[in-house]
């Protein structure tokens, strides 16, 4: 269960990131069917068995209404944490910083720019 759980938590937390907020995704407005699509995949491939929340609100709210076991919780949410961590740096270590000068003259926006 950690182990799916950090999997297809990584790949969404990474899917938004690239999505949302690469300087090659700018003006794209289809990155709703990527994150939908990589939780689809999740949710079909482990949802059986780990329960597929894929974000710590998520497994704390199915813990509440008894759909996750509070025994599990910490499962969730180490996995979770950790693997929107991991998928952080690999991020940030894949799309490196440009400067707000840089961004500009690409016309992106700056409120994107990392």
């Amino acid at each position: 269960m950690f182990l799916a759980e950090f999997l297809f938590t990584f790949a969404l937390v990474y899917v938004v990131l690239n999505v949302a907020t690469a300087a090659a995704t700018d003006g794209n407005s289809y990155f709703g069917l990527a994150i939908g699509f990589t939780v689809l995949a999740g949710a079909f491939a482990v949802g059986k068995f780990s329960g597929a929340a894929f974000n710590p609100a998520v497994a704390f709210g199915a813990t509440i209404v008894g759909a996750l076991p509070w025994s599990g919780l910490w499962l969730y949410l180490v996995a979770e944490l950790l693997a929107g961590a991991a998928a952080a740096l690999v991020f940030k270590a894949l799309n490196p910083a440009t400067s707000p000068a840089q961004d500009q003259a690409a016309g992106r926006r700056p409120e994107l720019a990392a």
